[in-house]
């Protein structure tokens, strides 16, 4: 895809610089269809901004039969690593993603299925048999770990189910276990594609939206640390750049008082159904603020409002996935 990069100029007071703590966006997409060579996407509209992730599909069956199939919504693993934080909305049950989908107008009512890995081991039936809650993060799985047979815990810390962490003070007393599984959740249906008809699907989440406190590709005057990664992965492009430059430079300390938004969406599984393209593709991406700046990779993008821009395509072939980073100015003054 060719790069295309959108911007919106800030001007920054003085502010001290900040510390570059970071937390991880976890990959979101689509629908994935378990046959594919009956359903077409006959089209996406496709809507992202930091607060919610909704998507409209017009489906096809392009044969003259009914089609009996299974769709699947894998939500992102999550790993129990106490060294790396992930975005994760508020809600800490299940869904915590609060997935909600509608078929032909009507609310769905899909089936969750949950298995647990460590080493690339299924180990849920272990942790049922011990009662602790599949979910690694919250106080209910450390309390579960805190309960478990010393036998158990000596053989899961063996086995990279859960690892020793000795507390603040470093002392055996306030030594507690911390998960190190990770945790696999997809939603699931059972779907009719009558033939020769459409079948219009919905759904809706909020993003995990990662993140740093300060622009960690540029500092100390020029760019450099994730800079070429960004660049690539974000199609940053020399209107972009000069932004942050100027940012910089209009600051006293010298540094782009802003702080980095990060969503990513696996747009890839698209090309799983019929045909491998989608018929008519519509993204629109909402960076929310209208003083934030936005990257992004996308061909033909138009902006459309003040902090919405707009990318359609026909025959749509998604080859690769959707990442967004966003600029929000630190200081509103």
């Amino acid at each position: 895809m060719l790069r295309y990069v959108l911007t919106a100029v800030l001007a920054l007071s003085s502010a001290s610089a900040f510390a570059n703590d970071s937390v991880a966006e976890l990959g979101t997409g689509g629908l994935i269809l378990s046959r594919s060579d009956a359903v077409a996407m006959q089209s996406e509209d496709l809507f992202i901004s930091p607060e919610k992730v909704t998507v409209d599909y017009v489906f096809h069956n392009n044969t003259d039969q009914d089609v009996q199939a299974i769709v699947a919504f894998p939500m992102p693993d999550i790993s129990g690593n106490p060294e790396e934080i992930p975005a994760i909305p508020e809600n800490q049950s299940d869904n915590f993603l609060g997935f909600e989908v509608t078929i032909d107008g009507v609310a769905a009512k899909p089936q969750l299925e949950q298995k647990v890995l460590a080493l690339g081991i299924d180990i849920s039936a272990e942790l049922k048999a011990q009662n602790v809650p599949f979910y690694p993060f919250g106080d209910a799985a450390k309390a579960a770990l805190a309960k478990l047979p010393q036998a158990v815990v000596d053989d899961w810390v063996n086995r990279g189910i859960i690892i020793e962490d000795t507390g603040s003070d470093g002392t055996e007393t306030s030594k507690v276990y911390t998960p190190f599984w990770q945790l696999r959740s997809t939603y699931w249906w059972r779907s009719t594609f009558p033939a020769n008809k459409d079948v219009h699907v919905s759904h809706r989440y909020r993003p995990s939206v990662g993140g740093t406190s300060s622009v960690s590709f540029f500092y100390d005057g020029k760019f450099q640390g994730q800079y070429a990664a960004y660049k690539t992965r974000y199609c940053m492009d020399g209107t972009f750049e000069n932004a942050v430059r100027k940012a910089a430079k209009d600051d006293p300390d010298g540094y782009p008082k802003y702080f980095e938004s990060r969503i990513a969406y696996i747009l890839t599984t698209g090309g799983n159904w019929a045909t491998g393209t989608i018929g008519k593709f519509k993204l629109t991406i909402d960076k929310g603020n209208p003083k934030a700046l936005v990257s992004f990779c996308g061909d033909n993008v138009k902006k459309t409002g003040p902090t919405t821009f707009e990318m359609t395509a026909d025959d749509f072939y998604p080859e690769r996935d959707i990442d967004i980073l966003i600029l929000e100015p630190t200081d509103e003054n």
